[in-house]
């Protein structure tokens, strides 16, 4: 993952459709009140909370977002960088979705119940803030809970 310094978050907004648009801006009102930080904008278009620092054993290293997701027109990937595995029950309760290894996809926010994502989002970043306080993360946390 990197970071776009070059690019900010509102410009990005600005890009996206009414609808997209509302629920990004919830989106990230419910990650600034779990994380305390200020949304970056990653790749293309990820919008993330936080940062950590990995390295592994193959050499490999770099910095990721804590927590964040990923806006586009009819369909919101949520990343959860310790994996959807540990949040399985949370994720029972949340509403309609699909999943991945580390993303949960929804469509539109109102078929979710939102004080589950904000907990599932809390669960996710605290742990990956605690795994990476003492130094980098080294492994792929969301396949070592797996």
């Amino acid at each position: 993952m990197t970071e776009e310094p070059d690019r900010s978050v509102d410009d990005y907004l600005a890009t996206l459709d009414e609808s997209t648009l509302a629920d990004s801006r919830a989106l990230i009102a419910m990650m600034r009140r779990v994380t305390g930080q200020e949304p970056a904008l990653w790749n293309v278009g990820t919008i993330g909370f936080g940062t950590y620092h990995y390295m592994y054993d193959t050499g490999r290293e770099g910095d990721g977002h804590t927590i964040g997701f990923y806006p586009r027109k009819g369909k919101f990937t949520v990343y959860l960088m310790d994996g959807t595995a540990r949040h399985a029950a949370l994720l029972e309760r949340l509403g309609r979705h699909t999943l991945t290894g580390y993303c949960v996809y929804i469509r539109r926010l109102d078929e979710v119940d939102l004080g589950v994502l904000e907990q599932i989002v809390r669960d996710s970043y605290e742990f990956v803030a605690r795994a990476a306080q003492d130094g980098p993360v080294r492994q792929i946390l969301w396949k070592a809970a797996g």
